[in-house]
């Protein structure tokens, strides 16, 4: 059956979610690669994994771990998702994702949570592919959590609560259920769980090692089964958490994640990529670029306009807007930005008296948006955004700067070439007045 736009804007409302990641049969997704002017960034990805999309040719490495940036809801797990499609073969990977938003309490995670949930994910996937790779591979783990976690004082009362299934055979399914539990003790924030922390943290080493050692034993049984010479995780939402978890997570933990020799992909937030040597240099990245509508010299992007239409369609029919012009001022207030198109459609659903979206809705959607961004934006933000609008070569990098770019106050583009306020930001009397002072570059300002 083909597929059909809501056609009534509580339907629009209804299906909406911010945060869902298309998969790749999704009917609502859009091929955003041109309006991105990122064209390359998939085949620069499968090479930073010493894979060739055009002729196959790969040179595997063991460990290899990838930052994947972009501002937050500009798309990263949508593409992500296509893009595990194009990097899974017989010759090639078996992608596993890792959603850390449905595995784990967003608003509180640590390393030690992170690669619990990587490990459940790990076996989950053997699982509903139906690859058993027996007892003496998967034995490693198992005798990590016997001899460390069960052992241990601190666990107590997680061993009372796994106790059936501890004292269960080595099996995929028994694993499975065990490292499940540990997910879900940290999901539920339970009493245990900084206990259970501390006892992944004090031994650590060993249980590195025997992932490692479950994991290359796992690797080595997919290619004699044919279907994958490696295995690729693709963790999601960790751009998502709170930003002091996410930058302990990839700056002051980084060696932990290092530790664990696997191809895996991050999701990461833009303004941590401005925070220095990332990872001590070891972790290496890529960005997810901005959808254009405009070049940096102010020539309007048709390709951007034209994917930003279509992802507005995709999810609201045309007859629910009163002409085109609505549509367009609702692609212009978004800045290019997929999520906040969606926010605004949202708004305008919402202030709609009728089933039609008319000028004076999309007004009052810009308006309720940019009040949004008031709550938060101080004197000193205007004065700074109306700076960088005004001197297109500015680059700075401090902490205002960065804050901004987390919020969606400011936003990069073609991978920071160049950065511009939010469209609704400029509609604010505060941004209003400082643009009138910033005619001349900010003093001291780095290119």
């Amino acid at each position: 059956m083909t597929y059909q736009p809501p056609k009534r804007l509580l339907e629009v409302l209804q299906k909406m979610a911010f945060e869902e990641a298309l998969g790749p049969d999704d009917p609502r997704y859009v091929d955003t690669a041109e309006a991105r002017g990122s064209e390359q960034i998939l085949t620069r990805l499968a090479r930073k994994f010493r894979l060739s999309l055009k002729d196959g040719t790969f040179y595997p490495a063991e460990s290899h771990h990838v930052l994947f940036f972009g501002h937050t809801g500009s798309g990263k797990s949508t593409e992500l998702r296509h893009y595990a499609k194009r990097l899974s073969g017989p010759n090639q990977f078996l992608t596993i994702e890792v959603d850390v938003a449905s595995r784990l309490d967003r608003n509180n995670v640590q390393y030690a949570d992170l690669l619990m949930a990587v490990a459940e994910a790990l076996l989950a996937r053997l699982q509903e592919e139906q690859i058993d790779p027996g007892v003496s591979v998967l034995n490693p783990l198992r005798q990590w959590f016997d001899e460390r976690v069960l052992t241990s004082e601190q666990a107590k009362d997680f061993k009372l609560e796994v106790e059936t299934g501890a004292k269960a055979g080595i099996s995929l399914a028994g694993l499975l259920g065990l490292f499940s539990k540990f997910t879900a003790a940290f999901k539920a924030n339970v009493t245990y769980k900084d206990a259970l922390r501390h006892v992944i943290r004090n031994t650590f080493t060993q249980f590195a090692d025997a992932f490692n050692k479950v994991l290359r034993d796992v690797e080595a049984e997919l290619v004699r089964r044919g279907r994958a010479r490696r295995v690729l995780f693709i963790v999601e939402s960790t751009d998502k958490l709170r930003s002091d978890d996410t930058r302990n997570l990839f700056l002051y933990d980084a060696e932990q994640l290092l530790a664990i020799h696997a191809n895996a992909i991050f999701t990461a937030p833009l303004s941590l990529k401005y925070e220095g040597n990332i990872g001590g240099g070891k972790l290496d990245d890529i960005v997810l670029p901005m959808i254009k509508l405009y070049d940096r010299d102010g020539t309007p992007c048709e390709a951007g306009r034209t994917a930003m239409r279509e992802i507005l369609l995709r999810r609201a029919d045309h007859t629910l807007f009163a002409s085109d012009a609505e549509i367009e001022t609702l692609i212009q207030f978004s800045g290019g930005h997929p999520r906040e198109l969606l926010r605004l459609l949202k708004l305008a659903c919402e202030f709609s008296e009728s089933d039609v979206v008319d000028a004076k809705v999309v007004e009052q959607a810009a308006t309720q948006l940019a009040s949004e961004y008031r709550r938060f934006l101080e004197p000193e933000d205007y004065s700074l955004l109306a700076a960088l609008d005004a001197n297109a070569i500015h680059a700075g990098n401090n902490d205002r700067t960065r804050k901004l770019l987390y919020n969606l106050a400011l936003m990069e583009y073609n991978d920071g070439a160049w950065r511009r306020s939010h469209p609704v930001v400029r509609r604010l009397e505060g941004y209003k007045q400082a643009e009138l002072s910033a005619a001349t570059p900010l003093k001291g300002a780095s290119s």
